[in-house]
């Protein structure tokens, strides 16, 4: 009989970035290879933070999809309401959990009545999903992994939008029934993998985020690229491309760009989505550059053509964010060759990670200074050591094979 697999998680395919990419990947791996999976998540909205087509006028009801796998697997997902707001606070980021929390809940006791999940994986953020995992895993005698994307409790904290210490201390009680409950906990990195271990007192396995080896890879020529793009073949391309959110500080690419202001040839680009968006377009306008060009989210078949393109990458975050999370675009970012100047501080995962690898350029975090000397080192050479290395760190570590085999091992 196919293994069963129920994942509790918000973000989910279709969403093109993030979270909701990889539980996504990962969930149409397994049925590729003959499980059967269950879905309970939220409908499409990060990182556009609105619902998306054609989702956007059921979001207020329940509803069920299904999808086949090859090898006689599938994938079931229910989608459930969620409150979503258009200019996420601290509070209304609360809501949304809560919300979500909610409605999922009724789903999940409603799938309790039917045939046996062997497996509950809960994704946080946000972490309180770890409890319906706990639930199922008490309702059905399953096997509950619980996965950790972001540290979103010390980052709410250390980002202040929760400024309440006793708040802070209850929300880590919670967290602590969940690691006790889970049979197994995992999470992206290995500097994430110790902050866990230490708090919850057990072993923490690394499930790191991948890359799709199939859809990501070098392309050498990228000045034509850059023409197929609008841009001037001789154009320096300086990348940024993600969620644009308040954790990453992003601010500094604006001021990084005025600073190139009067070297036409640099151009910075800045493409994804989110509640900062309008706040750094106000900026670049207040600034009158003319240098930094906003773009969509790409689609699918065109986002390695773009990738490529970039001369660097951009992988800007807080100083009190590197050891919190790993950025999910840094691993597209290595797997096409790319050349990344990443914000980390010394000391931390990311820091780690780029330095015993080779696979980047470092800035110290919120440093403005640092981040423009950065910038002007790479600009003035190709750094082709860099770029083989981020390419064979990928094969190595980041293909999506190796690392779904892995974590398939944890369902024995």
């Amino acid at each position: 009989m196919n293994k069963r697999i129920l994942l509790i998680g918000y973000n989910y395919f279709p969403e093109p970035t993030g979270i909701g990419k990889y539980s996504g990947e990962m969930i149409q791996w397994l049925a590729d290879r003959g499980y059967t999976c269950t879905v309970v998540t939220a409908y499409p909205y990060y990182p556009f933070w609105k619902v998306q087509e054609p989702y956007y006028q059921n979001r207020n009801r329940y509803q069920v999809e299904e999808r086949t796998g090859s090898l006689g697997g599938s994938i079931t997902v229910h989608r459930c309401p969620m409150y979503i707001p258009a200019a996420p606070s601290g509070l209304k980021r609360m809501l949304l959990d809560f919300s979500f929390l909610v409605s999922s809940f009724f789903k999940v006791v409603q799938l309790s009545f039917g045939q046996k999940h062997d497996y509950v994986v809960a994704v946080a953020p946000s972490f309180q999903f770890g409890l319906l995992g706990v639930l199922y895993k008490k309702l059905k005698s399953a096997k509950f992994i619980y996965h950790i994307h972001d540290m979103q409790i010390e980052a709410a904290r250390d980002l202040n939008m929760i400024k309440s210490e006793g708040v802070v201390n209850f929300l880590l009680k919670v967290e602590k029934y969940i690691f006790n409950q889970a049979t197994v906990v995992s999470s992206v990195s290995e500097q994430m993998v110790a902050k866990i271990e230490a708090k919850a007192k057990k072993e923490v396995v690394l499930f790191p985020n991948w890359v799709d080896d199939a859809r990501f890879f070098p392309i050498t020529d990228r000045g034509a690229l850059k023409q197929e793009f609008g841009f001037a073949a001789t154009d320096t391309i300086v990348l940024y491309s993600g969620a644009i959110g308040e954790k990453q500080g992003l601010e500094s690419i604006v001021y990084a760009a005025q600073e190139f202001r009067q070297e036409p040839g640099v151009k910075f680009l800045i493409c994804g989505s989110g509640p900062y968006k309008e706040k750094l377009m106000n900026l670049v306008a207040e600034l009158k550059l003319d240098n930094v060009i906003f773009f969509p989210l790409q689609p699918v078949e065109k986002f390695n053509k773009f990738l490529n393109v970039a001369d660097i990458h951009l992988v800007i975050q807080k100083a009190n964010a590197s050891d919190l999370m790993m950025p999910s675009k840094l691993t597209t970012i290595l797997a096409v060759g790319g050349l990344a100047l990443i914000t980390a501080n010394e000391g931390s995962g990311l820091h780690t990670l780029v330095q015993k690898h080779g696979v980047g350029l470092l800035a110290e975090a919120e440093n403005q200074q640092a981040l423009n000397a950065a910038l002007r080192q790479a600009i003035a050479g190709s750094h082709e050591t860099i770029r083989l290395n981020a390419r064979e760190y990928a094969k190595n570590y980041l293909f999506i094979d190796k690392i779904m085999s892995k974590f398939e091992g944890q369902l024995a």
